[in-house]
């Protein structure tokens, strides 16, 4: 079972998480346990003075670290990331289906991910009609800024993701998936 989350943006522009179901192949990590997973989803310039979020027992979303970079690090349903300031405000245009931040962002996701259907952003789980894809090592370009960009690159349902693709096609959460390996 894939995590449901919440999101509440905060005054200080960092996004809680609250989960609202956990999934059972993805015990929740002690403080001292995340920050060895995420040193290997993004560059150590950016976990290093990044706020980093961690999965309390409560179900909540808390800081162990209080950032000064823009930067926010997490690791939603084993799927580590570190976001910036647009990616995060994404996050929550998402999460909430609202419009999407004209701005863009940009999330390190250099561990992978755990797979998401490529046409549909709510999609808790893999169907035989969602286009399934699992992205190793990638980062990603997010924010209705980037639509330009991503004209140049291939909006296939079934994407190929040892290449660059649109992930999300047609959808105001469309964003850019550049694989790194």
């Amino acid at each position: 079972m894939k995590r449901a989350w919440s999101l509440l943006l905060t005054t200080s522009s960092v996004v809680a998480f609250t989960s609202t179901t956990y999934p059972q192949q993805h015990a929740m990590v002690d403080d001292k346990q995340l920050m060895a997973i995420l040193r290997e989803a993004a560059p150590a310039h950016v976990l290093e003075h990044a706020t980093v979020m961690n999965m309390g027992a409560d179900g909540k979303m808390h800081a162990i670290q209080q950032g000064t970079n823009g930067w926010t690090c997490m690791d939603p349903g084993g799927a580590p990331m570190c976001a910036d300031v647009g990616a995060m405000e994404w996050v929550a245009a998402w999460q909430s289906k609202g419009p999407a931040p004209q701005k863009l962002g940009f999330i390190y996701m250099l561990k992978g991910d755990n797979g998401a259907s490529n046409t549909d952003p709510y999609a808790t789980g893999e169907t035989p009609d969602n286009n399934w894809v699992k992205t190793g090592s990638h980062v990603m370009i997010v924010g209705a800024e980037a639509k330009s960009m991503m004209q140049a690159y291939p909006r296939e349902a079934k994407a190929d993701p040892s290449r660059p693709y649109v992930m999300w096609p047609g959808t105001p959460y469309e964003h850019l998936m550049l694989p790194t390996k």
